[in-house]
């Protein structure tokens, strides 16, 4: 069974940063693609940034490119994403996904496509 558990997610003020974790498990890790997805209040929920799990290939939304920088730690089973510099407009509900390969090319949307997620870390950014 696939188990795909966020955390590190809180309240920072602006111009703060925050590392997300993602813990998962039950993959074929050879053939698996991550990514990080996000949900702000009456939008829709749009990809951040993925990797593919083997060969760290990485992919990140334009938008938050210069901010943002995702990594695994193969011996944890473990994603992350450094945020830095945050802002107020970045406060949403963060996910993690998960999925075989095939899926990279759902990371650019909403995530349509992955079949692993976790429960979601909230992010709130004060100004």
């Amino acid at each position: 069974q696939v188990q795909v558990v966020e955390s590190g997610g809180g309240l920072v003020q602006a111009g703060g940063s925050l590392r997300l974790s993602c813990t998962a498990s039950g993959l074929d890790f050879d053939e698996t693609v991550m990514g990080w997805f996000r949900q702000a209040p009456g939008k829709e929920r749009e990809g951040l940034s993925c990797i593919t799990w083997t060969g760290g290939t990485t992919w990140y939304a334009d938008s938050v490119k210069a901010r943002l920088t995702i990594s695994r730690d193969k011996a944890k089973n473990t994603l992350y994403l450094q945020m830095n510099n945050l802002k107020p407009e970045d406060t949403a509900m963060y996910y993690c996904a998960a999925e075989r390969s095939f899926a990279w090319r759902y990371c650019s949307g909403s995530g349509f496509g992955f079949g692993h997620w976790g429960q979601g870390t909230q992010v709130t950014v004060s100004s």
